[in-house]
């Protein structure tokens, strides 16, 4: 989990201590006739982060923690949103208001199961949210998907937005004029639209520097971007596909688009699901348009991005050197009704085809992880819950633990835009202020919870050193003041070590 850089704890770095020490009794309003409710948040993501404003915003008395296993806050904000979307990062400013509130408190550079249990969590607050998200990845379990060359779009997303733990990724940019991206939803248009925009317009955004210089001396001219299904059944949004196809030139400039005629042929099933899903029709609408665009447009000198469907990846083939990719075997797919839910999936038709390249992104989606004491839906990903309280397991006469409950991906799977983490949250912490009211968390006979100042108490006998909010405005700091001498938003500090260098100056 990327925590091979920490220091040894000294009595001298106390000083991230120091900050959080606050007065339980101080966080009860006037007129309270109870102690104050101690929320502990694990993730500082959007679901975290609209968790914690809902908690507080609901609940006069409620004290709330957030950690996370970063120094940094905001999660997928910082790590995940492409760094040509400044207008969705603009959610931060909201967060730090969040943070600011002294009823709430950040630990960064805490990771749940080595620095804090969850049984410690529980046995130390009245409330467990668990938000940490997907932080690994689903694959395709085919032979040749361990050569080099070989990465998930997670990876490649982390590298390019300075993600600590993939600062040494170090994607060969340079060996091939083809790139393959497996999956056509939102993430793998990102990665896609990095991949050939042009490096002058990416110079004044927050990309990671390293990743600048790559993206610079890059040789890829064409990227691929393959579906197993059709045009009407691409797993991105018409907001996201807009920006490329529906004025693709002011996006991504000297970039042809390249959509086969007979992909765009539907079916009686094809228009069912049109006529039914306005999203679907408008992304059909989208690419049909561009179609017709790019056989106006051809132009030899432009980089190509192809959208490519019915097909899937049976095989990765090396290259001559034989540990490097270089070319993905891919079998061709038709539709049909799976019997069950009537949605159409995509079949092999036993007809295969190469499809060369240097590079393979694998888009197919994020993936959560189990932790120690907590049930988990391995099939799905998710932590099995009703209206975000977790179960003791997935059956159907599963009971509630009390006391715990989860949000955001890790709840629902992971799906939707960053606002998505709005309505989740909310239906969390409605469960969360229901259970309240009726007294689950009230309990006479058992050991008053600690909260805040039992988490620190277990952080310093674990020696662990904790990053307060503060810390992060030193980072933040200091990042923009870089940023500002090469015309930047930022430029991001990348390493574990500078990272909490940064935040202990001053």
């Amino acid at each position: 989990m990327g925590r091979g850089l920490l220091l040894p704890h000294t009595r001298r770095l106390m000083l991230f201590m120091r900050p959080m020490r606050y007065s339980a009794s101080a966080t009860v309003t006037a007129g309270s006739s109870r102690d104050p409710l101690h929320v502990c948040v694990v993730g500082s993501g959007p679901a975290g982060f609209y968790t914690a404003e809902k908690m507080l915003k609901g609940h006069e008395g409620v004290q709330v923690d957030i950690i996370d296993r970063l120094p940094t806050p905001f999660g997928l904000v910082r790590s995940g949103v492409a760094p040509d979307h400044p207008e969705t990062k603009i959610v931060v400013n909201q967060f730090s208001r969040v943070a600011a509130n002294p009823r709430c408190s950040f630990f960064g550079n805490v990771t749940l199961g080595s620095d804090v249990s969850l049984s410690e969590l529980r046995k130390t607050y009245d409330v467990v949210v668990l938000a940490y998200g997907a932080e690994s990845d689903r694959s395709f379990g085919i032979p040749g998907e361990d050569l080099r060359g070989i990465h998930s779009a997670r990876e490649f997303v982390w590298w390019y937005n300075g993600h600590p733990d993939m600062c040494n990724l170090a994607p060969d940019l340079t060996n091939t004029d083809s790139a393959v991206v497996l999956g056509q939803g939102n993430v793998a248009l990102d990665v896609a639209r990095i991949l050939l925009r042009c490096t002058t317009e990416l110079a004044s955004t927050d990309i990671a520097g390293y990743a600048l210089d790559a993206l610079r001396s890059s040789t890829i001219r064409k990227v691929y971007l393959v579906g197993r299904r059709g045009p009407v059944q691409a797993a991105c949004t018409a907001k996201e596909l807009r920006e490329i196809l529906g004025n693709y030139k002011m996006c991504l400039k000297n970039v042809n688009i390249c959509i086969k005629e007979a992909d765009l042929a539907t079916s009686p099933a094809d228009k069912e699901e049109m006529r039914n899903s306005r999203i679907k029709r408008r992304v059909y609408e989208l690419l049909s348009k561009a179609a017709t665009m790019h056989q106006e447009n051809n132009d030899n000198d432009q980089k190509e991005l192809h959208f490519v469907f019915f097909r899937k990846p049976t095989k990765f083939l090396p290259s001559e050197d034989g540990s490097t990719v270089g070319a993905v075997e891919l079998e061709k797919t038709l539709l049909k009704d799976d019997g069950a839910t009537g949605k159409q999936v995509a079949v092999g038709t036993g007809e295969f085809e190469e499809l060369k390249c240097g590079i393979v992104l694998k888009s197919i989606g994020y993936k959560s992880l189990p932790i120690e004491g907590l049930s988990f839906d391995k099939y799905r990903g998710v932590v099995p819950n009703l209206r975000g309280r977790v179960l003791c397991s997935e059956s159907e006469t599963a009971t509630v633990e009390p006391g715990l409950y989860v949000v955001g991906w890790l709840k629902r799977g992971p799906t939707g835009i960053v606002a998505t983490n709005l309505h989740c949250a909310e239906e969390t912490v409605d469960s969360i202020l229901e259970d309240d009211r009726k007294g689950v968390f009230t309990d006479p006979s058992g050991p008053k919870r600690q909260g805040r100042r039992g988490l620190v108490e277990i952080l310093e006998q674990k020696n662990a050193r904790y990053v307060p909010f503060d810390g992060w405005e030193k980072i933040d700091s200091k990042e923009k003041t870089a940023g500002e001498l090469k015309n930047k938003p930022r430029e991001k500090i990348t390493r574990w070590n500078e990272l909490l260098e940064a935040a202990r100056e001053g």
